[in-house]
């Protein structure tokens, strides 16, 4: 009977522990935390404002203290870090076709009317980039209602045309450029120094006298 009863109970404790970390890897693995995780990895620095599109595993965010922004996609598995001043603008689609747009020095076309869309409600990020020159984010699509965690089609319409007016702020303030490091001027070879001259040889100084002075002076005195 006491083995029955430490039997039950090992197995109790080995389903609690299952239970905890069953739970704890959906937590870690949860959509919205790992785009979170990959946009703060990429920012260096947590991001706000961020939005997120669950369902479609993509996301952006922001880091407006060092004018950087992140996008990232394929649940957090892929990312693209852009400067503040490659954001060129955003359009908000519906159902195909434009209906509000915000770009770097042009007019804000606002969202005229808040009718519930049929298809869907896009937002597309528009960047100075050839190589990934737009990044497109469904906030809605049809079924979305019946799943959890989404939005509905006016839900995702209030928060796209909120997000089109916050971007007209970001897209109206003047970003710094980073300016391109200063050229140094090649340094000047040169010329090697002029070999240094020998000073001439000076010829050792000859007697003031020759010998045949001598001689004469000697044959004088004798004489």
């Amino acid at each position: 009977m006491d083995e029955v009863a430490r039997l039950l109970t090992l197995l109790a404790l080995l389903g609690g522990a299952l239970t905890l970390l069953g739970g704890a890897c959906v937590w870690f693995l949860d959509e919205g935390r790992r785009i979170r995780r990959t946009l703060g990895q990429a920012l260096g620095a947590t991001p706000q404002p961020m939005l997120v599109a669950r369902g479609r595993g993509v996301g952006i965010g922001f880091d407006l203290t060092r004018n950087l922004l992140a996008v990232t996609w394929d649940r957090g598995g892929w990312q693209l870090t852009y400067r503040l001043d490659e954001l060129t603008g955003v359009e908000l689609i519906l159902d195909r076709q434009v209906a509000a747009r915000a770009f770097r020095g042009e007019p804000r076309r606002a969202l005229d009317q808040l009718i519930d869309p049929e298809e869907r409600v896009r937002l597309r990020f528009v960047f100075d980039d050839p190589a990934h020159p737009d990044f497109e984010m469904d906030l809605w699509i049809p079924g979305d209602e019946a799943r959890r965690g989404r939005l509905d089609a006016g839900e995702a319409l209030h928060e796209a045309n909120r997000w089109m007016a916050r971007m007209e702020s970001l897209l109206r303030r003047p970003v710094a450029k980073p300016t391109p490091p200063a050229v140094q001027p090649a340094p000047t070879q040169q010329s090697p120094p002029a070999p240094r001259q020998q000073p001439p040889l000076q010829q050792p100084v000859g007697p003031l006298f020759g010998d045949e002075a001598f001689e004469d002076d000697a044959e004088d005195a004798i004489r």
